[in-house]
């Protein structure tokens, strides 16, 4: 890893990234893609060093609270994180003014912050959000190969759930020829269910590839699934978007389900109930 003092922190829609790079080796990860322009190896953490001061300077001068959001482009729960702590620094700030928070991840070491999630949550509100991808352990292995498994990620919606702080999960990329199964979904769904997330992000059954991204996949498929690559090229060539032929089924399935068991699956609702700062009326009335 490597160390800079960043300019700024938040973006417009006040999200930031306190790192840039990942350690987890998730071998469909779009943060590779060429188009983010990152001028040093995937795997080298670019660390901004100064990103809590920039934090604070920054909500110091916002006239109301709002959502703060991170783990969108990187996970701000790498290998990295257990040493330097940025990342609970900035919640500690986060906390320290009254701001929201949302926090994506596909790291169970986010329960070493749970003291400061409850706080936030408790004072405004904290949404976690969690990556799921393959309800197969050893599948899991493979395509999220350096993170906690789907199994270690489900107990860490339960510790969530327990302590009364809303989940979210993200059930994307689905890979055609893997796991775009509908005992995967269930799978998936089940856990989900019995966690009582708020929302399942769905963005449909397939996932992308780009310049960057596309070269590493195959790679990893030619590691792990032999031959693999051919049919990827034959269906999609170099195609951004790769949708299953099981999507318009498996999409019956997942919003069947979810409006069964009352839980968000529209992408737009979900983006608003994360991006939504509660006022105080509705703080006070969750208190009871």
């Amino acid at each position: 890893m490597h160390f800079v003092n960043a300019k700024g922190i938040l973006s417009a829609k006040n999200g930031m990234n306190i790192y840039r790079g990942c350690t987890h080796g998730c071998i469909y990860c779009d943060s590779r893609s060429a188009c983010y322009q990152m001028r040093h190896d995937f795997e080298d953490i670019e660390v901004k060093r100064n990103a809590p001061e920039l934090l604070e300077n920054a909500l110091r001068r916002k006239r109301k609270p709002c959502m703060i959001g991170t783990g969108a482009m990187c996970d701000p729960y790498m290998h990295c994180e257990e040493e330097l702590r940025l990342t609970r620094r900035c919640l500690e700030i986060i906390d320290r003014y009254g701001f929201g928070l949302s926090i994506q991840t596909k790291s169970n070491r986010i329960l070493r912050d749970l003291d400061l999630l409850r706080s936030i949550n408790e004072k405004s509100k904290c949404v976690v959000e969690m990556t799921l991808t393959t309800d197969d352990e050893a599948l899991c292995r493979i395509l999220e190969p350096a993170v906690c498994t789907t199994k270690e990620r489900y107990n860490t919606l339960k510790i969530m759930q327990q302590n009364g702080i809303p989940t979210v999960v993200w059930f994307s990329p689905v890979l055609p020829f893997i796991n775009d199964t509908e005992e995967n979904l269930r799978g998936i769904l089940n856990d989900c269910f019995d966690a009582g997330v708020k929302g399942i992000l769905c963005f449909g059954i397939g996932t992308t590839m780009r310049e960057g991204d596309r070269e590493y996949f195959y790679a990893a498929l030619d590691r792990h699934f032999p031959g693999m690559k051919q049919k990827y090229i034959h269906k999609f060539g170099t195609a951004y978007e790769c949708a299953s032929d099981n999507n318009d089924a498996l999409m019956r399935i997942f919003r069947d389900e979810c409006e069964k068991h009352g839980v968000m699956h529209d992408v737009g609702q979900i983006f608003e109930y994360l991006h939504r700062f509660p006022d105080q009326d509705y703080r006070q009335l969750s208190l009871f």
